[in-house]
């Protein structure tokens, strides 16, 4: 006999790729759980709007005590909105705003590249078929899946200068200047109980932009691997609250960045991060705290890599939504 699914409060997790691109997970206070970073397969209800907001703040570790350049902090600050076409297509749109510091010396505040982003879900229940408007807990334990496309639209600033009026290196910039391209594939499996098994793949791309001074740059493509498990440590579905504990494994690949058609030192590699979180849920709104850290890294010329990713102290991420 199948169990009834009681209301369904939803969450999103919003992954800050090598430059800013989001990508998204939801879950519910009853059925399965919802990672910080790894991307789940559930999507937004019919005609509802998910609000929602996350902050990464990174500490990067230092060679030197004095100021010389070197990357000390960044905080990613991004803002979504989400709208339910269909219980099986999810539209979102996500405006970022980044802060970067070198030694606190010199720092870069902007909104970047907004980024619009389609998600389609289906499930495996003798056979594929696209994701229903409602399902019984029973279900809900099957393999669920989602394929979604990102693309960042060049609405920041590409072109900052320092006092001098020299451009400022392009990982500083605040825009792309060229449109970007993301697909993401991620598998959910429930198990009926506290566990749920979540895990995506995705690769992004960029387009090489010519900035004002006549020089070009490509940034490295990125290939992304991801795998969590989310458990129920308590949970009130009268009450509507719910506190999950969350681990995670998030291996990133980079590919080296491409400056004036040559391949640049210092960029590039292979990361694997340790992701260990927690999220609340009350009613229609969710919480969850996280830190990213990096466990492994293989990076090309590593010792000249400071303030890229692999070279973190930690990455602190807080998020925050609403459904409406």
């Amino acid at each position: 006999m199948k169990k009834t699914l009681p209301s369904l409060l939803l969450i999103a997790s919003s992954l800050f790729a090598h430059h800013g691109v989001p990508s998204l997970s939801v879950a519910g206070v009853e059925g399965p759980g919802a990672p910080l970073e790894t991307t789940s397969s559930t999507t937004l209800p019919e005609d509802s709007f998910l609000f929602y907001a996350k902050l990464d703040h990174t500490k990067y570790t230092t060679y030197t005590p004095m100021r010389d350049g070197e990357g000390e902090r960044s905080e990613y600050f991004i803002y979504g909105l989400g709208y339910g076409f269909d219980s099986a297509f999810s539209a979102y749109i996500f405006v970022p705003y980044y802060t970067k510091a070198q030694d606190d010396a010199f720092i870069t505040s902007d909104f970047h590249d907004i980024s619009i982003q389609g998600v389609l879900g289906f499930k495996f229940d003798e056979g594929f078929r696209l994701t229903p408007k409602s399902e019984s807990l029973d279900d809900m334990e099957d393999w669920h899946f989602a394929a979604s496309l990102n693309i960042t639209l060049p609405t920041g600033n590409a072109n900052k200068t320092d006092a001098t009026g020299a451009l400022i290196d392009p990982g500083m910039q605040s825009g792309f200047g060229k449109p970007s391209f993301m697909a993401d594939l991620s598998a959910t499996k429930w198990f009926g109980n506290e566990f749920t098994f979540v895990s995506d793949i995705s690769y992004n791309t960029f387009v090489e932009n010519r900035y004002f001074d006549g020089t070009t740059m490509k940034f490295g493509d990125e290939i992304r691997l991801n795998a969590a498990i989310a458990y129920k440590v308590f949970g009130n579905a009268e009450k509507k609250v719910r506190l999950d504990l969350n681990f995670e494994a998030n291996y990133l690949y980079l590919g080296r960045d491409v400056e004036n058609g040559v391949a640049a030192t210092a960029t590039g590699g292979e990361i694997l991060y340790l992701t260990p979180s927690a999220r609340l849920f009350y009613k229609s709104s969710s919480l969850a705290f996280g830190l990213k850290l990096p466990s492994w890294t293989q990076l090309n010329e590593a010792d000249q890599q400071q303030g890229a990713e692999g070279k973190e102290k930690y990455r602190a991420i807080i998020t925050f939504s609403s459904l409406f």
